[in-house]
This record gives structure tokens, sequence and C-alpha cells, in this order.
């Protein structure tokens, strides 16, 4: 009798899963299929072919996808290739205190048309997909102008301190925060618009709410100084890249996908405003399948010009840039690039640079199904941020796992001796 394996059944989200499937007829090929419902009740979906050995089994460590959502040996491709049913749905945890359950299934193949009479599954089996490790804490922040969620990781500490910003989404976004505390980090999850009493739209960037948010992070007893680390992405690395040049507490700065310049919103510290670089509404592109295009709306001031650029060579701390070589939201990679070169010509090598081809702007912590297009409050139809499915989890999977090991060395002291 067939039978379908999975080890473990209960996990972070960014652990991988050995999946194995016996008792097949040799040379037997079937359909494995993925399925998990979001909290907003959209449901993600995956299948893959594969052909039993001449034992009657598959490994998904060992064997290659015949067809499907993709093909080759990828241990974890049914979880990296998940797709929403409703078109243009961004998989997105809401509440880190409970897991996903992804539901796996073996049955056997069928075409995908209408009409068809799928035969029930030979087996099945439901995987726990958590983002929070047992004896993380999460504690809501609202703080004078703060407001967030701060993660503790088990024990007495102290914890390199990270502070946690995505982009343009807005809201409070906390399961990466929560996967860096699982990991050894006290993390702040911090807002800046969309959230609670904050502003409903981001109008400017007050890079003191942003020291604030620094200075509580640093009062917090479990939290290590003198200073703390930021992981960023989109909107959220202009910021992080703004803070580690004029806050004084920046020691490690990840940037993931992220602009050298000031793009919509002006950046006003102590009284100085850094005016939005202008842009070029002639340059945004339409793809075939009606989603927006934005990288190239830069191309003829900041692409061009360095009168726009952030002066870098100003930040004290140290730089891991991360991008997707094909992010159709920013050139990051030509930003990044300039940006180092900034640094190089002051005589600095603070910084390293992890550049993927073929994965696209949203990289995420590993096994998170890749969005390659979503919908913005602000755009219509939707953005498409690019990337192809296995480059793109390759690249989580390498990037955080740098991201990490970046922190840890720039934010523990002496740890860098022993690397």
């Amino acid at each position: 009798m067939a039978k379908l394996t999975a080890v473990p059944l209960s996990a972070l989200v960014d652990e991988p899963v050995h999946i194995r499937v016996t008792g097949l007829a040799p040379f037997q090929v079937v359909c494995l299929q993925a399925s998990m419902e979001d909290e907003k009740g959209i449901l993600y979906k995956s299948q893959a072919f594969y052909r039993a050995s001449e034992v009657g089994e598959v490994d998904l460590e060992r064997d290659s996808s015949l067809g499907g959502d993709y093909m080759g040996v990828y241990p974890m491709g049914l979880v990296c290739s998940l797709k929403p049913e409703k078109p243009l749905s961004r998989l997105a945890k809401r509440d880190v205190n409970i897991p996903y359950l992804l539901h796996i299934k073996l049955c056997h193949p069928y075409f995908p048309v209408q009409g068809i009479v799928v035969s029930p599954p030979l087996d099945s089996l439901i995987l726990e997909r958590w983002y929070m490790a047992p004896g993380v804490t999460r504690i809501q922040v609202k703080e004078g102008r703060i407001r967030g969620a701060l993660f503790l990781p088990p024990g007495e500490g102290p914890f390199p301190g990270v502070v946690d910003l995505f982009g343009g989404t807005g809201g409070l976004v906390e399961f990466r925060a929560s996967l860096l505390a699982s990991h050894g980090f006290a993390t702040l999850a911090l807002a800046y618009f969309g959230y609670d009493d904050l502003p409903s739209r981001l109008e400017k960037v007050d890079l003191e709410y942003f020291e604030e948010g620094v200075e509580f992070l640093l009062r917090q007893p479990k939290v290590l100084g003198p200073g703390v680390g930021i992981v960023s992405v989109c909107i959220g690395a202009e910021i992080g890249l703004s803070m580690a040049i004029n806050l004084k507490h920046i020691t490690a700065t990840v940037l993931i996908n992220g602009p050298n310049f000031v793009t919509c919103n002006p950046h006003v510290y102590r009284g100085q405003v850094i005016p939005p670089t202008p842009s070029n509404a002639e340059f945004v592109t339409t793809n075939a399948m009606g989603l927006v295009e934005f990288y190239r709306t830069y191309d003829e001031t900041a692409g061009k010009n360095s009168k726009y650029w952030f002066p870098i060579e100003k930040a004290r701390g140290h730089f891991l840039f991360v991008v997707g070589e094909d992010d159709r939201n920013f050139k990051s990679k030509l930003y990044a690039n300039r940006a180092t070169a900034q640094l190089t010509k002051s005589g600095k090598k603070n910084w390293t640079l992890l550049s993927y081809p073929r994965a696209g702007h949203l990289i995420e912590p590993p096994y998170s199904p890749m969005c390659i297009a979503s919908r913005s409050p602000a755009v219509t139809p939707g953005i498409y941020w690019g990337g192809e499915v296995i480059p793109h989890a390759d690249a989580q999977e390498h990037a955080w796992k740098e991201i990490q090991k970046f922190l840890k060395q720039h934010l523990i002291p002496d740890l860098s001796s022993q690397l």
C-alpha cells in the first residue's frame, strides 16, 4: 500500500521537510499535491509528477519532478511553487502565533482539464508550518510614538537587536521578525504607516520616529548593545539606508532590493529635508499580463545623476546588499553596485553584495512561495515583481543564512574573530 511520509511534521517555515513515498509499483507515476489556506481564506495550491524507483519509492531529496509546477530535483518545490487561486494575492502571515496547515496528497496522475473525474488520494498528511519557535515572546509595542511588535528569544540573553522594516504595503508585518527571534535575535517589527494611529499614508519619512524605535529597542534589558541591526526590503530598505547614514546606533544593515536614493516621500531629520528624486512616469511599463513594472522610472534622474544618491560613505556600520537580478520594481542590482562603488571610492570595505540571477523583488525567508505579482492599494491592477520559481527559491534559502551570519558577525562582540 502506498505510504506518504514527511519529517518533521511540525517545524518553522524556514526549515526543510523530507517528503517520501513508499509502497508504489516499480516505476509508477504519481502526482504530489500541496494546498494551504491563508487567513483571508485564499487557497494556494501546487503539484508535481514523479516516477517511482525500481523498488517503488519516491524521495523528493533525490528524485526529479517530471512536470507540474516545477521540474527537476527540488526537495521543497511543492511549498515554494504554491500559487493562489485568487490572482494577484500575496501570502503574508498575519497572526504568527498560529501555524499554516499545509496539506500534502499523493494522487494518481491526471490531466488538468474540465470534466475529468479525480480518484481519491492514495494517501495524505498535514504539515504544521510555524513562524515562532517555542519560547519566543511577542510583546505589543505602543510606547510614545512607536508602534510595532517586539519578539524576544527564549532565555535570559542578552540578544543582538534588530529592527525589521517592510515596504509599501504598510501596516505591521511580523513574520520575518518572529522568525529572526526564533533564531536568536531580539527583533522589533516596526510599523510606520497604515497601522493603529499612525498616518494612513506615507507622506514623509520622519527619521526621528525610527531613531525612537532604535532607542526603544536598546532600552530593553535582553537586548545586547551598543548597536542594532536593520533588516529591510523595498521602501523599507530606502529607509534602512537613510537610518544607517544618519543614526549613530546602526551597526549592521541588510538592504533587500532597495534604492540608493529617496523615492517618493521626503526624508526629514532634525530640521534637514531630503526631497524625493524626480521620477519619469513615461517609463512605467505595462507587461503582457497587464501588470505594472516600475524599474525604469528613475532612469533619467537617479539612474544617471549622482547628486540624488545617498551619501552612504558617511555610514559607520556594515552593509549587506541582497539583490534579485530580475527585480522588476527597482533596478536593484544597478543601485547596489553604485552604492558599493561609492563605499569603495571612499576606501571602505564595510559591505557585502549578494546578487541572484533570475530572482525577483520579494526575497523573503526560505520556503516562502514566490510572489511574482500582487495587488497594491495605490496601483491598478497590480505590480509585477519578477523572478522564476526555483532560482528565486534558491536565492531565498541562501540569503536567509547569509543574513543571519552577517548580523551575528557585526552585532555580537568578538564573534567575527571566531568565524
